[in-house]
């Protein structure tokens, strides 16, 4: 009979089938041999176990073992899970310490102060005293080249006597538990820490030798005072090399491993020396010395160096901190650095501050002031960062921002005179309207048509706003950037006459651009930086920034020829230094906020803020007075006894003695009148000026001074005219023919 019509389509249906059928019996046989050969696999183990049935207490004790064992297993998986997060940190250059310590030396080598960790590992541990090791061993690990890493005696032997005096009197933890807690760890009192800490020291254990712990430990303990380690320690207290310590000392300083805030010495000598004792009494008991060998040490408790009247230099070293942060290459972090540091010169400018304000903060209403002293290359030699460093450790000569008034308005003039401007081109003085912002002058009078050279020298206000209306703001910008200065500049229109903030810093090392000739010089204090084996690791000169030309040197003659004309007859005067040729620009802001004078002689170059914290007003307080004043303090002294240098571009300016340092002829007001060569007054001369300025403020009073213009007024004398309207409120003179 013949299939249906159907019948191939079937056939596949019939073949799938028998596949499932044929994998469903493969699957049930696989399983049930596995069910099989596990059942007669466990009959087997069961018989053969049984041979080792126990009964009675025998058992009991089996069942308990087991138990303890399997609960220890997980208990230790658990404590391992926790402990794997510190063990990331073993994966890292872990002997390296994770700050810096740093050793400071001025320019000619004399250590000035520390920084960071006070930390000295340098001395081999068998250099070490004997006494000051058994002094260790004996108070912090007796055991300690008997166990493991966790010394389990001891623990149970410091827990009993705690659990007895009811309170915490010994502590379990071993040497090489607080050297895993020191390197890895943070002090946390927690159970999690304290896991951590005892898989850590059995890691160390398998790492290091014991020899290797011990000396880890001497050297990264921490000791009180910032030292870190029994040779900073040492060098802090006694002022020092451990190796020479004696036995009382030792037993100090053995003594500041428990707790060393509590037994720092220079806080609190009496209960160091009292912990001192307990030390000794602990190598005793240990069997290390006998009572005889340390009779000597009780009755002659060590003493300790009187850190109390130290005068540093701690803002010079604060910034020298921060620049090793900045540039120390490498892993080592125990360094020592040569720093461009005159100690001579930062007492001096100590001193000028510091007398400044004492006579003169209270009547001007000024509390604190800054000032950043270099040489025209930029190495950095003095820092005053605030009045108190006691008092105050912010830094105003290197973080605060402040405006910087009329001293930013070089950089406009320099701008004008490479876009094709000169000294003597003249520009108009008179009323300017930029939105709703017209600048005026401090006097409240224009002048009309003046020289650039007359403009700067008179800080007049007006005319660095028009020059930047032709030259453009972003130039002006590009050009303070590249005389080095780092703060944000803002754009808008009060820009030219300094009203975005600046540091007195970046003020310093701009102007001395304009000292050396147009060369970038950024502010260094890093000579060379040497690490712990006493290697030079960093030089300045081979290292650091290539001192490049960015700007011309001929424009920047012309800026310094008229800022030289700003001491001489300017809102400088009272800046200027006689035989020594300077120049310099002063600064006052808004409602006499800051007041500023950046100087500059071809030795050195100094840049002076006074003002208030809260930036409240001062008293009418100005740039042309106490910033002038101080400047002229500072360099008074600064220039005495040493060979003066020369500006580029100005030949010598050593003048013959008794004579006034004359000045290169620039486009003042003699400029236009046939180029005169400008000179000093002699001292009748200024008395004779002053006194008439006293007049003429006296006479402005009674007018009306805030309507009244001066005019030009020719005086008896060597040919004078004196000028008012100046930054400072005071009269001026200029050459007349």
């Amino acid at each position: 009979m013949s299939e249906p019509d159907n019948a191939p389509a079937k056939r596949p249906r019939k073949r799938f089938s028998a596949r499932l059928l044929a994998a469903d019996a493969f699957i049930d046989t696989t399983v049930w041999r596995i069910g099989d050969w596990l059942s007669r696999t466990f009959s087997g183990y069961a018989r053969f176990m049984r041979r080792f049935r126990l009964r009675g207490p025998a058992r009991g004790a089996n069942e308990l073992l087991s138990e303890a064992f399997t609960l220890g297993m997980a208990g230790s998986v658990v404590m391992l899970a926790f402990a794997l997060p510190a063990f990331e940190e073993t994966r890292e250059d872990w002997r390296a310490t994770a700050d810096y310590s740093i050793t400071i030396l001025d320019r000619y080598g004399k250590e000035v102060g520390k920084r960071g960790m006070l930390l000295d590992d340098s001395v081999p541990l068998e250099e070490l005293p004997d006494y000051l090791v058994k002094a260790a061993l004996a108070t912090e690990d007796r055991r300690f080249f008997d166990h493991f890493g966790i010394d389990v005696i001891g623990t149970f032997r410091a827990l009993l006597e705690n659990v007895r005096a009811r309170t915490v009197v010994q502590g379990g933890s071993s040497i090489t538990q607080q050297l895993a807690k020191n390197l890895f760890l943070s002090n946390e009192r927690t159970l999690q820490r304290k896991i951590k800490e005892a898989f850590l020291a059995m890691w160390l254990e398998a790492n290091l030798t014991k020899r290797e712990i011990l000396k880890l430990y001497l050297d990264r303990a921490y000791m009180g005072g910032g030292a870190f380690g029994v040779g900073a320690a040492s060098k802090f207290y006694f002022n020092k090399s451990v190796k020479d310590i004696s036995l009382p000392e030792a037993a100090m300083l053995a003594g500041l491993f428990k707790a060393p805030t509590r037994y720092a010495p220079h806080i609190d000598l009496p209960a160091a020396r009292a912990r001192a004792n307990e030390v000794l009494s602990n190598m005793v008991e240990a069997g290390f010395m006998t009572e005889g060998q340390v009779i000597g040490a009780r009755r002659n408790p060590a003493s300790v160096v009187d850190r109390s009247k130290q005068e540093l230099p701690d803002y010079f070293l604060d910034f020298v901190f921060d620049e090793i942060k900045r540039i120390a290459p490498g892993p080592d972090h125990v360094l020592t650095v040569r720093s461009t540091l005159d100690v001579d010169l930062q007492k001096t400018a100590d001193e000028a501050v510091e007398s400044s304000l004492r006579q003169y903060g209270r009547p001007y209403g000024v509390k604190q002031a800054a000032m950043v002293v270099v040489e025209p290359d930029g190495a950095l030699r003095a820092i005053v960062g605030g009045r108190d460093y006691d008092s105050s450790q912010f830094n105003r000569a290197t973080d605060a921002l402040r405006q910087p008034g009329s001293s930013f308005k070089p950089f406009v003039y320099l701008t004008a005179f490479m876009h094709g401007f000169s000294p003597k081109s003249v520009v108009r003085d008179g009323p300017i309207t930029i939105g709703r912002w017209s600048p005026r002058n401090y006097g409240r009078s224009y002048s009309g048509p003046v020289t650039l050279t007359n403009a700067l020298v008179r800080s007049i206000n007006t005319i660095p706003v028009r020059l930047s209306l032709k030259i453009g703001r972003k130039n002006i910008i590009e050009t303070a950037r590249r005389m080095g200065i780092r703060s944000e500049l803002r754009n808008d229109a009060s820009l030219p006459i300094g009203t975005s903030e600046v540091t007195a810093l970046d003020m310093a090392g701009a102007y001395a651009v304009i000292a050396n000739g147009g060369r970038k010089a950024t502010p260094y204090a890093i000579q060379t930086i040497l690490n712990s084996s006493g290697d030079v690791v960093w030089e300045r000169e081979r290292d650091g920034p290539r001192r490049e030309q960015v700007m011309p040197p001929d424009k920047v003659h012309e800026l310094a020829e008229i800022l030289t004309q700003v001491v001489e007859r300017g809102t400088g005067r009272r800046a200027r230094l006689e035989g020594i040729l300077a120049g310099g620009k002063t600064g006052t802001t808004q409602a006499y906020r800051d007041a500023w004078f950046i100087g500059f002689t071809g030795n050195y170059v100094a840049s002076v803020w006074f003002g208030n914290d809260d930036y409240t007003s001062t008293r009418r307080l100005t740039g042309g007075s106490l910033p002038a004043m101080t400047w002229n303090a500072f360099m008074k002294v600064a220039h005495a006894n040493v060979k003066l240098k020369s500006m580029p571009g100005f030949g010598d300016n050593i003048d013959e003695p008794g004579q006034e340092p004359a000045l290169v002829a620039s486009g003042g007001d003699g400029a236009e009148g046939g180029g005169l060569r400008n000179f000093s007054l002699p001292q009748k001369s200024r008395d004779v000026l002053a006194e008439i300025e006293r007049l003429m403020r006296a006479n402005i009073t009674r007018a009306d001074s805030r309507q009244a213009v001066l005019k030009p007024m020719r005086v008896t004398g060597p040919g004078m005219t004196v000028i008012a309207g100046h930054e400072d409120g005071s009269a001026a003179t200029r050459q007349t023919q």
